[in-house]
């Protein structure tokens, strides 16, 4: 038995949240004045010595420079808006990447200035962590973000500090299918869970974990949760990195992922700013919730 139940627009059985990552431009560098190179590295070969990784380098370049506009292309040939989690830093190297996703109506929701851990920063650093990306998104984008995913922590002060800051939504959190309401310190702000098991990811340290893996994997649980929300409405998040989903291989199995979504009736793809605004609405705080 489902522990929370929302209703989505049209009566629609799923909500399908399409999360975009962009880091790339803002990882770890020591041209950005890092002590060491990013440890996230497809081709296995993690640097330790303070020395350049040319070629990890260059496959964060390729994101920017063929995943997004690949990505783009795809969302628009199907009609779907997504949600872009990005880097202030990255979109400021990137301008016309910023621009593209608000002209085609994707919201740009914050992923901190700089892809970088903040579970280590005391409060004032990370309230100054937060606003300095949300700054930095509206002036690249012209959308002031509204929504937050750290890389892969969170701090004990995160949730609170952004709903101080005037965040809507939080999404470091993998508990639930459903959005709910928290109140740090007494603000509400709406918790947008998100899935980690669907994330494309999975195929870049893995090599053994290919496109048609990760393609049947999210079709099966797109599947599932669709015929569940005829009793219960339900919502998934799938989420993709440009330097990952970006390459041909994977690119078509993300198309592939496109396509099956439009073969099914009653689907609300939205962004997850409309998401939380909705549960909002049809769902307002209460101290209680």
């Amino acid at each position: 038995m489902y522990s929370r139940k929302v209703t989505w627009p049209g009566d629609a059985r799923l909500a399908l949240s399409i999360v975009v990552n962009v880091e790339e431009g803002s990882e770890r560098s020591l041209v950005r004045g890092d002590k060491g190179m990013e440890a996230v590295d497809e081709l296995g070969m993690f640097l330790k010595d303070p020395i350049r990784n040319y070629s990890n380098e260059t496959n964060y370049e390729f994101g920017i420079r063929v995943g997004g506009p690949r990505v783009l292309a795809m969302l628009a040939r199907h009609g779907m808006i997504s949600t872009w989690t990005v880097c202030g830093q990255a979109l400021e190297a990137a301008p016309d990447l910023a621009q593209a996703i608000t002209a085609r109506g994707h919201e740009a929701c914050s992923h901190g200035y700089r892809w970088q851990f903040q579970h280590k920063m005391d409060e004032a650093q990370e309230r100054e962590f937060i606003r300095k990306s949300a700054l930095s998104i509206a002036a690249t984008t012209g959308q002031t973000p509204k929504g937050w995913l750290s890389r892969y922590f969170a701090s004990d002060n995160t949730r609170r500090l952004l709903a101080e800051e005037g965040f809507v939504y939080h999404m470091d959190d993998f508990s639930d299918e459903v959005p709910y309401w928290a109140a740090p310190g007494g603000h509400p702000i709406v918790v947008v869970p998100y899935q980690l098991d669907t994330n494309d990811m999975k195929m870049w340290p893995h090599p053994g974990y290919t496109a048609r893996d990760w393609l049947d994997y999210a079709i099966d649980s797109f599947d599932l949760l669709h015929a569940e929300g005829e009793v219960a409405p339900r919502m998934m998040s799938l989420g993709v990195h440009l330097r990952i989903i970006g390459r041909p291989g994977r690119a078509a199995a993300f198309e592939r992922f496109l396509q099956h979504v439009t073969t099914k009736p009653s689907v609300w793809v939205a962004t997850r700013l409309q998401i939380a605004e909705h549960f909002a609405a049809t769902q307002p705080y209460t101290a209680a919730a």
